[in-house]
């Protein structure tokens, strides 16, 4: 089995990078009408804006705690005074208070998505399917705490972020490092690459067009008239 470690631990993830990278400058070049959200918010609001900033406070901020709890070498939170024991208790503390909020947004949103006649009749099949993929990952991340609990050394979290740098880093034998962590956390993986892989062919793309730059624009001057 060490072909298929290989495969979605060593080769999968620049794989996935590299469609994800491409595929999304392709599809703006050449689609931009199709560079959207695709909000269904005027079909059927009720309690949607509640449920939908769960869902994306919840997913933002279990984003950034992955992305800088995986590529922070241990040397600097241990200059921080920060053992690895303690530092795997706080990501598993914040993974599901932001995980638990994510999951209430998106149980709703899945439930709406799937059950609302006039929000089914008007998604596409990928809308159904990223919601989904979304769905279990997430799920398999609060299961992933679970299993952290009875890993409280700190000795596994430590192989995934020795993975994640040596991936990002370009470094040989990334594979090998994760090859003996447990299945939940390898699953977790596999489809956290999916997303990245299949992000150019969905309305994930709406993500680089994020309105950040509405936080430092001037204000608007509105006047009444006479």
């Amino acid at each position: 089995m060490n072909y298929l470690n290989d495969l979605f631990f060593g080769i999968y993830p620049y794989l996935a990078g590299t469609i994800f990278f491409i595929g999304s400058w392709i599809r703006f070049d050449r689609d931009q009408y199709s560079w959207k959200a695709g909000s269904s918010q005027m079909l059927s609001s009720r309690d949607f804006r509640k449920a939908n900033n769960l869902f994306h406070v919840g997913i933002l901020l279990l984003f950034f705690g992955h992305l800088f709890g995986l590529l922070t070498p241990p040397s600097v939170y241990h200059a921080l005074g920060l053992t690895t024991q303690v530092k795997q208790l706080l990501a598993m503390i914040a993974g599901g208070l932001f995980g638990g909020v994510c999951f209430v947004g998106m149980t709703f949103l899945v439930k709406r998505r799937l059950t609302d006649p006039r929000v089914r009749a008007t998604s596409s099949a990928s809308d159904v399917f990223i919601l989904l993929l979304i769905y279990v990952q997430l799920i398999l991340g609060l299961i992933s705490i679970l299993v952290s609990a009875f890993h409280l050394d700190g000795a596994q979290m430590l192989l995934l972020a020795e993975w994640a740098q040596r991936v990002v880093t370009f470094q040989s034998g990334a594979a090998d490092v994760v090859a003996g962590v447990n299945v939940i956390y390898k699953l977790h993986i596999i489809l956290g690459l999916t997303m990245f892989l299949v992000f150019p062919f969905t309305r994930l793309v709406h993500i680089w067009s994020a309105p950040i730059w509405y936080l430092g624009r001037s204000y608007q001057i509105v006047r009444q008239k006479g």
